[in-house]
């Protein structure tokens, strides 16, 4: 499902990935583990087409990525759903109208939205918040809300950038439990992070260690 060779990438003169090279295949669980500044975001940022593949090859849900095109990359990303470390909510609509969007892009019933969102949201403890606007939740809600927003489509591929950064222990353990089922109806996980409570929560994933942007 993502097979990457020889992968680098550099912003200007400096180098932030070097010959990186893993395959993960369906329904795969995988860490990307590494310090700050080690490369973890821009590899998923090239992953989900938002920073263009330079220098070696990588194939994400069947789309090869050195020849995407701008319609390609939009059906791209209706199989592969990411989760930022900025969240990306709309602040001023509701968790409801947030989590239910891409299904809404997609032209799904009305009533398979509602009952889908009521799901994950229940999964991610924000029953209760359906109605409120994003703009006044705290910074954990909203990643929830974004995670609740990456999931509900049920992508094939799911990218999670340090997706539990801003939850206390309790939730972002229950947070991995959500992903953990999510894995297990197919959808291949790969998530950035450094907390090594959260690799050891999912003890059959593999673990991709990263530094100063390589594989190693």
């Amino acid at each position: 499902m993502i097979d990457v060779t020889h992968l680098s990438f550099s912003f200007g003169n400096h180098l932030v990935l070097q010959d990186v090279s893993f395959t993960l295949g369906q329904g795969e669980f995988a860490f990307l583990m590494g310090p700050s500044g080690s490369g973890k975001t821009t590899l998923l940022r090239i992953l989900h087409g938002a920073l263009p593949l330079t220098r070696g090859k990588a194939t994400v849900a069947g789309f090869e990525l050195r020849k995407i095109t701008s319609w390609n990359r939009h059906l791209l990303r209706r199989m592969v759903s990411v989760v930022f470390q900025d969240f990306k909510v709309l602040p001023h609509r509701t968790v409801f109208d947030n989590v239910a969007l891409p299904l809404f892009v997609r032209g799904t019933a009305k009533d398979i939205i509602h009952k889908r969102v009521a799901v994950v949201l229940r999964s991610l403890h924000l029953e209760d918040k359906v109605q409120v606007r994003c703009e006044e939740l705290s910074g954990g809600e909203q990643q929830r809300v974004a995670v609740a927003r990456a999931i509900v489509v049920k992508p094939k591929v799911l990218l999670a950038d340090e997706p539990t950064g801003n939850l206390d222990r309790t939730l972002a353990l229950r947070m991995m439990d959500v992903f953990r089922q999510f894995n297990r109806f197919g959808t291949t996980v790969l998530l950035a992070t450094h907390n090594p409570e959260m690799v050891a929560r999912v003890p059959e994933a593999r673990v991709l260690n990263i530094q100063e942007g390589r594989i190693v």
